[in-house]
């Protein structure tokens, strides 16, 4: 017997569950399914989501022909088969699997297909398709996200096939408490493929007891479905969106959100990643407001690498509380990338001669290092020179900020320095 997920698939799009944004009504996908106006798609998002699901649903409720391949695994005369049907039938649609990893051959063989509507694809992927697929498929389809479900949704999946005697386990006679029923619903992290395969398991494997019944308890569901998932690839979009959401909750100051997903990094076993964007935090987003987050990221870092998981929890949650909290300033990040900008633009100009290296014979004579002036001979240490090529004479990159008390005190020296040089 095919798994229970399989088996409760939608048939039609009003089946569907938790994706109102896009099969609700009025939705873009439920208009065209109602319309039976379908153009390519590429549904992308976690596994588990109901990118198949949706495929098939719409399928069911166009009653156009509906065939299943994969990009890796299928070949072109596979493809040549679907195109066959597509010829007889006058409309196919074919959902093909892992859409990213079509190779070139299948995908020239395709295009003409696609492009007289014979075939109608919907590619899923978990990849972000504006990175991961090429770009001749992706400008013919329409790409949507999908969204992993709410515990609520996946709940209501789940009771329906408690209920259902056709395709699901109407015919057991179960019992599910509400504490199980919660924990299947929400420990999934969203997946309802696990959800409803670890209810299936809890329901087939629990002996019924001396009155007829199986009961499920939050015991058994936990045994049947034991950790909390989330969509977490250390190569895929879900791992960047993580890691983007952490630099961004540091940034903005946010201790809880940023331990939240400080938790999920590590919950990934990601140490390298999390090493590295709070070096770059440290830097480019406390900076100068308090330079000694640097060395003291650096140190935290040092102790969490040294002591491995799951000591190494605590070092790291030192320096994201510290880093959320300290005053900050990417004055010296802008500093750099506006002075990188002039460069790259062409404008970096010619050294001034007083600045040329003199350190060799005959420098003089080329006028190298002529009229430089030693600011250590001068009261304070500082003398009023040109320093910038005569292109930028007078361009100011540096933008001090009045976040800390450091550049505070920089920002007074660097004023005094530029009233002095006007």
């Amino acid at each position: 017997m095919k798994p229970l997920a399989f088996r409760m698939r939608p048939r039609t799009i009003d089946e569907v569950a938790g994706q109102d944004h896009l099969t609700g009504k009025g939705k873009i996908i439920r208009r065209m399914t109602d319309a039976k106006q379908l153009s390519s798609m590429i549904l992308y998002g976690p596994p588990g989501t109901g990118k198949t699901s949706i495929a098939g649903a719409i399928a069911g409720s166009t009653k156009y022909a509906f065939r299943m391949l994969n990009a890796v695994t299928s070949n072109k005369k596979d493809m040549e088969i679907v195109a066959a049907e597509a010829k007889m039938s006058g409309k196919v649609i074919l959902l093909l699997d892992e859409v990213h990893r079509l190779d070139k051959a299948k995908q020239d063989y395709l295009l003409p297909f696609l492009e007289n509507g014979m075939i109608t694809l919907i590619g899923a992927t978990t990849s972000n398709p504006y990175h991961a697929i090429n770009p001749a498929i992706r400008s013919r389809c329409q790409i949507f996200e999908v969204k992993p479900l709410t515990a609520e949704d996946v709940k209501k999946l789940l009771i329906r096939a408690l209920e259902d005697s056709e395709r699901g386990l109407g015919n057991f006679h179960t019992e599910v408490t509400e504490d199980a029923l919660n924990h299947f619903a929400a420990a999934s992290g969203g997946d309802v493929r696990s959800s409803l395969n670890a209810l299936e398991l809890a329901v087939t494997s629990t002996p019924a007891g001396s009155n007829g019944v199986i009961t499920i308890s939050l015991e058994t569901a936990e045994e049947c479905l034991q950790k909390k998932s989330f969509a977490h690839d250390k190569d895929g979009d879900a791992h960047y969106d993580v890691l983007s959401a952490f630099q961004k909750s540091i940034r903005g100051s946010d201790v809880n959100a940023a331990l939240h997903y400080l938790a999920r990094l590590i919950e990934a076993g990601d140490l390298v990643s999390i090493a590295r964007r709070l070096i770059i935090i440290a830097y480019e987003d406390i900076g100068l407001a308090s330079p000694q987050a640097g060395a003291r990221t650096l140190a935290a870092i040092d102790a969490a690498e040294r002591t491995g998981f799951p000591e190494a929890r605590i070092p790291l949650a030192n320096a994201v509380v510290e880093l959320c909290l300290l005053p900050k300033s990417n004055s010296a990040y802008k500093a750099i990338d506006a002075a990188l900008a002039d460069v790259r633009a062409g404008r970096a100009g010619e050294v001034p001669a007083h600045l040329k290296d003199a350190h060799y014979k005959s420098a003089a004579k080329l006028g190298r290092g002529i009229g430089y002036q030693y600011p250590h001979d001068f009261k304070n240490g500082w003398v009023n020179q040109q320093y910038l090529p005569d292109t930028l004479k007078n361009k100011r990159y540096y933008e001090p900020k009045a976040t800390g008390k450091f550049e505070q005190a920089l920002s007074g020296v660097y004023e005094k320095i530029e009233k002095r040089n006007e």
